[in-house]
């Protein structure tokens, strides 16, 4: 626990009564975020799956550019409630948490499902390294008041606890809700947290926790927040929390955000890699697959070669402006590519570091890109120096793993 203005501040976290699949159809019903399928992909889902949660998502997948978004959001709301009715969803009776695991092929994710207090989110108990996007909070909002639910949880992170872990590894020793695989060979263990005594000792670890920390979901906790700032007078106590997926920070897989770039600037390779000489020392690794493994070192591709880039001078004042992403944007984006605006500039774009650079080298080879940058993932520690001192990371500085199933755990608003 910490002061805050006079006032002591913890972590508050809170039971629901949670929507979720039958435990029948869970392996049907759950899918992965709409906008990671391919147009293939989603068509055979929707085509050949009457469970699959896509059908809430995006009723109307085929009639999409033809319908308002009033009047989509408006049929999400209605086909949740036809789950409902056919009972392919049902709703806990009670006010519970989830503990939930999620093992993929290189690891594993175990964390507690839970309410978390917006009043936290505005007091900075919980806290914030990314910016937002005014209007994608406000589609998100609109998102949330229209259709009634949200199956999509804030992933905070919270510094390890002994007394925690332990009674992680003791409560998977018990029978689970959900035991099921997905068809990337992701496997899925849930079990339910019902019981009065066990759900007040979990409140009251976090409750000795001083701060919480958004590792991913900053537009849906804004958006939740704005939410509660437009209907906080009718009453809904569902509003005063927004739900989340609490893992330890020991837990979390961090990766970086690679970037591509469409071309040099009208600079030739030459000229590039002159610019470069200047605060880089250069080392040509030919057809190497090289990335770096530590900070203030980067990969590039270019000319179908691979070339690593050790930073000169690693002097600075700030964790800010010792990130890797700040510095390939001061050093090399900005002076010598042209790139001003990382969100908005067409001529950039993102892979995450979750793949293999062999995509990279890909786009490269086939004329579509010019040139790639490979970067080391920030630490932990890094994003919560950022966040405790209220500053913001750069646009695409995070990918943060694990990513949660939609239509697994529903909270309704």
């Amino acid at each position: 626990m910490r002061e805050s203005r006079g006032f002591i501040t913890m972590a508050k976290i809170v039971p629901f009564k949670a929507v979720r699949p039958t435990r029948d159809k869970v392996s049907l019903v759950t899918s992965r975020s709409y906008d990671e399928y391919s147009a293939a992909e989603l068509a055979s889902q929707l085509d050949y799956n009457p469970f699959s949660f896509l059908h809430v998502l995006n009723p109307a997948y085929v009639n999409l550019q033809k319908i308002s978004t009033n009047t989509r959001l408006k049929a999400v709301n209605l086909k949740y409630e036809e789950f409902k009715e056919a009972n392919t969803l049902k709703k806990e009776p009670d006010p519970i948490f989830f503990l939930y695991e999620i093992q993929s092929k290189s690891n594993t994710y175990t964390g507690i499902i839970a309410g978390t207090s917006l009043e936290d989110y505005r007091n900075n108990v919980i806290k914030k390294h990314e910016d937002t996007l005014p209007y994608r909070v406000e589609y998100f909002k609109d998102y949330l008041h229209q259709t009634g639910f949200n199956t999509e949880p804030v992933l905070l992170t919270y510094p390890e606890k002994p007394e925690l872990q332990q009674w992680i590894a003791k409560r998977k020793q018990k029978r689970p809700l959900y035991l099921f695989s997905s068809p990337n060979k992701d496997k899925h263990i849930m079990w339910r947290i019902k019981d009065a005594e066990e759900i007040a000792w979990i409140q009251q670890q976090f409750e000795a926790i001083d701060s919480l920390y958004i590792a991913d979901g900053h537009h849906r906790s804004a958006s939740a927040n704005m939410l509660y700032e437009q209907n906080k007078n009718t009453g809904n106590e569902n509003l005063n929390y927004f739900m989340s997926f609490l893992i330890a920070e020991t837990d979390l897989k961090i990766y970086e955000y690679n970037r591509i770039v469409h071309d040099l600037n009208k600079l030739t390779k030459e000229q590039f890699l002159d610019a470069l000489a200047k605060d880089f020392t250069i080392e040509n690794r030919r057809q190497e697959l090289w990335k770096p493994d530590r900070k203030f070192s980067f990969g590039m591709y270019l000319d179908n070669e691979f070339y690593a880039l050790h930073l000169k001078e690693t002097n600075f004042t700030t964790v800010y402006e010792a990130l890797d992403a700040r510095i390939l944007y001061d050093k090399v984006l900005r002076p010598l590519l042209g790139i001003t605006d990382l969100r908005n500039d067409e001529r950039i774009e993102y892979i995450p570091g979750s793949r293999q650079i062999t995509n990279i080298k890909k786009m490269v080879d086939e004329s579509e890109f010019e040139v790639g940058f490979m970067l080391c993932p920030p630490t932990i520690q890094e994003i919560k120096e950022l966040a405790d001192n209220n500053l913001i990371m750069p646009p695409k500085s995070t990918y943060i793993e694990p990513k949660f199933r939609s239509g697994l755990v529903i909270y309704e608003l």
